[in-house]
């Protein structure tokens, strides 16, 4: 097993999940309870208290604790067995349920539908388009609106009503 060198800050995140299987001596879809016991064995081995003048056995030791706290959680474990670690911090970042989602919307296929959907209907959730196209463009009225005192709107309101109690009035004699 080859020591992270200093030279790299930070590992690149893996999609294929087997860096933390690694790094207990374990083969990827190992049970909790071999988990476990190789934690214990790796404990006793790189325990600070064990090296106190070696720092490399202290980075190892933080390396172990990491890999055994997402190897027994049954939640970050199955996001790690898919995803990786990449996985990991994309459910730190938007939470575990939207995983599926983020791997889902990066892939090459659903960004050319949305590209297809989005240019075959002229608009982008009708927010760009503007109806430019003309298709779905409301008719305009030719009627201009005008402001009515509510005075005048209750005279004609009375004026239609005392009309129509005529035409009533003279349908029925």
């Amino acid at each position: 097993m080859a020591e992270p060198s200093s030279s790299c800050p930070q590992r690149k995140m893996s999609t294929a999940g087997e860096s933390m299987y690694k790094v207990l001596g374990l083969e990827k879809g190992a049970s909790a309870e071999d988990i476990k016991g190789a934690y214990r064995k790796l404990r006793l081995k790189y325990h600070p208290d064990k090296n106190p003048d070696n720092p490399e056995a202290a980075e190892k030791f933080k390396e172990i604790n990491n890999a055994i706290s997402i190897l027994l959680d049954e939640t970050k474990r199955k996001i790690y067995d898919e995803y990786g670690s990449m996985g990991l911090y994309v459910s730190e970042q938007f939470g575990e349920e939207s995983v599926k989602c983020y791997f889902l919307m990066s892939k090459w296929w659903f960004k050319g539908l949305v590209l297809c959907c989005t240019l075959f209907t002229c608009c982008c959730c009708c927010c760009c388009c503007c109806f430019c196209c003309g298709k779905c463009k409301p008719p305009e009225d030719n009627e201009s609106y005008q402001y009515v005192a509510p005075e005048d709107l209750e005279a004609q309101i009375k004026a239609e009503q005392d009309e129509g109690e005529r035409l009533l009035h003279i349908i029925i004699i």
